[in-house]
C-alpha cells in the first residue's frame, strides 16, 4: 500500500508543474496592470514604474518565473498587495471557513442523497423514485449563486427566519477561541453554545446552497449503480436463500455499489471547491474563494497563484484518500506494496 501511495504521489508531479506554470502564464496575460492599480489614478508614470521594479515586474517572464519557482521552493507564495500580509498567511487563515463550508454542504448532501438514492432504486417507478429524479433535475439546472440568492430572498428577506448573510457569525457574536479554525468545533470545545448556534445559524443558508448542488450527481450515480447491483445474480441468490431483505440491501447490495458513489463524492468534492466562490461571494463568506476573486480584480497575482495551487493540492490529497478508501470498500483492488 505505501509503495503505491508513492507511486501515486510520483505521478502527481508533473500535475502540480503544470499548474504552477499554467497559472503563472494566465496572471500574466490578464487585463489591467497591479503597478497602476495600487499607485492610484493619480500617480504619475514615474511612481508606477517604481512599483514596477518593486514588483519584480519590470524583468522578463522567463526571470519572473525563475523567482516565482525559487520562492515556492522554500514554501514562499509571495505577499498579497491588497492587505500587505503574506499569502501563506492569507490562505492558512481562510482555508478553514471554506472547508468547514464546503465539508458541511458535502456531509448534508451524503446524508440525504445516498439513502433517497438507494431507495429510488429499491422502489424503482414509485413517488419516491420520481422525489429523486425531481431533486436531481433541480440541483443540475440550478446555478448555485441563483439556488443563494433565492434562499437569502426568502429566507431572510421575506421570512425573516435566517440570520443577514454577513459572514460566519453573527455581528454581535464574538469567534470561539481558535483550536481547528472550525467555528462549529471550536465552539463546541470551548463549550460555548451561543456561539455555536450563532456560526450554525450562519451556516445553514450556504450549506444547503451547495448541498443541492452535490445532491444531484451522488443521488443519480447511487440509483444506477444499485439498480445494477441489484439486478446481478448473487442478490437473486441471497434472497432466495431467505436473507433479510434489509440485510440483502446494505450489506450485499450497497456494499457492491459504493465504489461508483466513492467515485462521485471525489469529483463532487473537487466541484464544490469551485462553487465555493460564488457561495462566499453571496454570503459575504470569507473563505479564500472570495479573497481570490477580490485578489483577481485588482490584478494582484500572487494570492491567486496561491489559490489556484492551493486548490490543486487539496485535489491531489482528494484522490489519494479515494484510492485509500477502495482498498478498504473492496480488498481486491489493494495492491500490496
Amino acid at each position: 500500500m505505501l509503495r503505491h501511495l508513492g507511486q501515486r504521489l510520483l505521478t502527481t508531479i508533473p500535475t502540480l508543474v503544470g499548474v504552477v506554470v499554467v497559472t503563472f502564464l494566465l496572471t500574466r496575460i490578464l487585463p489591467g496592470d497591479p503597478a497602476a492599480f495600487f499607485a492610484g489614478p493619480t500617480a504619475d508614470p514615474a511612481a508606477v514604474e517604481q512599483i514596477r521594479v518593486t514588483l519584480g515586474l519590470d524583468k522578463s517572464l522567463p526571470e519572473q518565473f525563475v523567482a516565482y519557482v525559487g520562492d515556492l521552493l522554500v514554501g514562499d507564495l509571495g505577499v498579497a498587495l491588497s492587505t500587505g500580509q503574506p499569502v501563506v498567511a492569507e490562505i492558512a487563515a481562510r482555508l478553514p471557513a471554506s472547508a468547514e463550508l464546503t465539508l458541511f454542504g458535502l456531509i448534508l448532501s451524503v446524508a440525504v442523497a445516498v439513502p433517497l438514492g438507494i431507495l429510488a432504486a429499491v422502489r424503482q417507478g414509485s413517488w419516491i423514485d420520481h422525489l429523486c429524479r425531481l431533486l436531481t433535475t433541480a440541483g443540475v439546472s440550478l446555478p448555485v449563486f441563483f439556488t443563494g440568492l433565492l434562499f437569502v430572498y426568502v429566507f431572510y428577506f421575506l421570512l425573516g427566519v435566517a440570520p443577514a448573510p454577513l459572514g460566519r457569525i453573527d455581528l454581535f457574536a464574538s469567534p470561539p477561541p481558535h483550536v481547528t479554525g472550525f467555528y462549529l468545533i471550536d465552539s463546541l470545545i470551548a463549550g460555548d453554545l451561543e456561539t455555536f448556534r450563532a456560526s450554525f445559524a450562519q451556516l445553514i443558508l450556504p450549506g444547503i446552497t451547495l448541498a443541492l448542488f452535490a445532491l444531484a450527481p451522488i443521488a443519480r450515480m447511487t440509483r444506477a449503480s444499485m439498480l445494477s447491483v441489484l439486478s446481478s445474480e448473487f442478490i437473486r441468490t441471497a434472497r432466495a436463500s431467505g436473507l433479510a431483505p434489509g440485510t440483502v440491501i446494505v450489506r450485499y447490495a450497497f456494499r457492491n455499489a459504493m465504489l461508483p458513489v466513492i467515485t462521485t463524492l471525489g469529483m463532487v468534492f473537487s466541484f464544490l471547491l469551485g462553487a465555493n466562490v460564488l457561495v462566499e461571494k453571496v454570503f459575504a463568506w470569507p473563505g479564500i474563494g472570495s479573497f481570490a476573486v477580490e485578489a483577481l480584480i485588482q490584478s494582484d497575482y500572487a494570492p491567486v497563484q496561491g489559490f489556484v495551487l492551493t486548490m490543486a493540492i487539496l485535489y491531489v490529497l482528494l484522490n489519494l484518500l479515494i484510492d485509500l478508501l477502495y482498498g478498504l470498500i473492496d480488498p481486491r483492488m489493494r495492491i500490496e506494496g
